[in-house]
Formats: C-alpha cells, sequence, structure tokens
C-alpha cells in the first residue's frame, strides 16, 4: 500500500472532519479577502502537520474536538508564518504555485497573513485548554525567533552546523514538535508521554529540515525550489556546512562568505553546488537523516499502542525521508 494511505489509514475520518473545519475557518465574503483566503487553501498541501496531531491523539487516547481546534490552529499558525516568510524572502512561488505576495503584493500579504494568524488564535481558545493555548503562543514566539536568527547568522563567517541545528529547532523542528506536545495535550497524556512525543517531535522535524535543504542541491520544478535557492538567499545548509569544514577549501570558502554577503553570482552557486555533491555533502546530510530515523523508531517501538499507529507513524517518518518534493 502507498505510504500515504497507510499514514492516513488509523485516522481517515478525523483527517477529513480536519479538512472541513480549516476550509470554513478560510471562507470569507469580503471580495478580495475571500479571493485571497482561496488562494491560500488551493494550495493545501499533504496535511502532514495536521496527519501528526491526529495520530499522537489516537496513541494517546484518541481524536477530540480539542484535538480539532488545535490542529486547525497550529496549522492556520504555519500558514501565516508561511505568508509572511514569503514577504521576507521575497519568494515568488510556493507550494508550486505564486506565492500571495507574488499574485497581489506585499501589503496584502502581511494583512491576510495577520488575518490567519488571528484566526488560529480564535480556534485554539476554542479548545478552552490553557497549556494547548501557552503552547501554540510560544510556537509563535520560536518560529519568529527562528527567522531573526537564521537573518542574524548571515552575518556569521563561521561555517557552524551547530548554528544551522539552532535554527532548524526554532523552525521546522519547533512546528512538528508541537505537533506531538498539543497532540498529546489534547487526549490528556501525562507529562512523562509528552516529554516523550515532544522528542519525537524534534527529530521528526530535524529530518524533514535536512530533506528539505538536500532538494536544492538538484533542479526539480515539482517542488518550485531551484537549485542553489538558499543560497541565493543567503543560507548555507547541512551538505555545503560538511564540505567546507571537511575540506577547508579556500576558494569555495569565499564563495562561501559571498553567499552570506549576498554578492554571490549564479555561476558561482552551481560552483559551491557541484563542490558540495563532489565531497560527499549529500551522503553526510542522508546519513544524519537515518541516524534520527533510528531515534524515532524507538519512540514509535516504544510508545505505539498498536499495530496500525506504529504502521502509520513508522510510513510517516519513511515518507518525510523518501519524498521527492
Amino acid at each position: 500500500m502507498e505510504q500515504l494511505s497507510l499514514i492516513k489509514r488509523p485516522i481517515e475520518g478525523e483527517l477529513d472532519d480536519f479538512i472541513k473545519l480549516f476550509n470554513d475557518s478560510l471562507s470569507h465574503t469580503d471580495g478580495l479577502l475571500s479571493q485571497v483566503l482561496e488562494h491560500i487553501k488551493s494550495r493545501g498541501g499533504k496535511r502532514m502537520r495536521p496527519m501528526l496531531i491526529l495520530l499522537i491523539a489516537k496513541n494517546y487516547g484518541g481524536v477530540n474536538s480539542v484535538t480539532q481546534h488545535s490542529a486547525v490552529g497550529l496549522e492556520l499558525l504555519h500558514t501565516a508564518s508561511l505568508v509572511h516568510d514569503d514577504v521576507v524572502d521575497e519568494s515568488v512561488e510556493r507550494r508550486g504555485q505564486a506565492s500571495v505576495n507574488a499574485e497581489y503584493n506585499n501589503k496584502v500579504a502581511v494583512l491576510v497573513g495577520d488575518y490567519v494568524l488571528s484566526t488560529a488564535l480564535l480556534n485554539v481558545s476554542l479548545t478552552n485548554n490553557s497549556k494547548i493555548v501557552q503552547s501554540l503562543a510560544e510556537l509563535g514566539r520560536t518560529l519568529s525567533n527562528g527567522e531573526i536568527l537564521q537573518l542574524s547568522n548571515i552575518q556569521n563567517t563561521d561555517f557552524s552546523e551547530d548554528v544551522y541545528y539552532e535554527v532548524i529547532k526554532m523552525k521546522t523542528a519547533a512546528l512538528f514538535e508541537a505537533c506531538c506536545e498539543i497532540g498529546a495535550m489534547s487526549a490528556n497524556a501525562n507529562d512523562e508521554d509528552l516529554l516523550k512525543a515532544r522528542n519525537f517531535g524534534r527529530n521528526l522535524g530535524i529530518i524533514f529540515q535536512i530533506r528539505d535543504d538536500i532538494f536544492d542541491y538538484y533542479d526539480s520544478k515539482e517542488i518550485g525550489k531551484p537549485t542553489g535557492n538558499d543560497m541565493a538567499e543567503g543560507k548555507l545548509t547541512l551538505p555545503v556546512l560538511y564540505a567546507l569544514n571537511s575540506t577547508h577549501d579556500a576558494e569555495m570558502e569565499e564563495i562561501a562568505r559571498k553567499v552570506k554577503r549576498g554578492d554571490v553570482t549564479r555561476d558561482e552557486i552551481a560552483l559551491l553546488v557541484d563542490f558540495t555533491k563532489a565531497n560527499g555533502g549529500i551522503e553526510y546530510a542522508e546519513q544524519k537523516m537515518l541516524e534520527l530515523r533510528y531515534k524515532c523508531l524507538e519512540y514509535i517501538d516504544s510508545e505505539s499502542v498498536s499495530d496500525e499507529i506504529r504502521t502509520s507513524l513508522t510510513s510517516y517518518i519513511d515518507y518525510v525521508i523518501q519524498r521527492k518534493k
């Protein structure tokens, strides 16, 4: 059976309920706002984060209305952060279609992002669970802090893997960690289980981001992210950091510094990409994903309450590692 089908199997009905609740939350009668919200809804993606919330809740007791409103709140917060990120990064594309700022303009994107964020807060307030509200608020702060750290790291002339992981933990990993924590909270899991769920989510989120970063070293129209796009935005990710630190190639280090300064050319980016591939950067990043996969499997083996949940979560990890976009 296809991996996504295996992932969804324990939560098919609950996922349908989530999608309806999410879409309803982004419905509006106002002309321009309605148009932009429909544009956002049309690029819904595979709903990997909501599926994770639902699966974790199912594992610790069951999906309920608190779970659903939490999942909608978190997905809306994530959606708002993407709309704002595209403005900050001046991105013209998101999930294979025009970003909100490209389709409309920056003013519309910022205001609609604010509207979506407020809708996230409204939904999470409907849980009547102060701990879940606090968790989502902390997530919003962490995501913003991660973006600021990433911007400040551009000025850092070191090629540090530690800083790379620090940024990830405040961005993608924080999202997955919150999914697991909030899913478990909604099912009234105890503190020990919450800690285990958070650690699982953090490791899973790091895997997700490393896979995303590897995409940047290959051409793919499917993912809407051309080779070297991260470098063009001043970002040095795990594969190139490994290649630089393992070779100490002076010429490539100078190009990497130009990446951070923002005055690198497309030809220089191509050289740095080829250098990374030739010096084991991709293989190193893939190995890191496999090491984290092992940690995730330890959690699944010890904490899954049924074979169906175990199969679903294992398929989830493997899908994240093997996905093509």
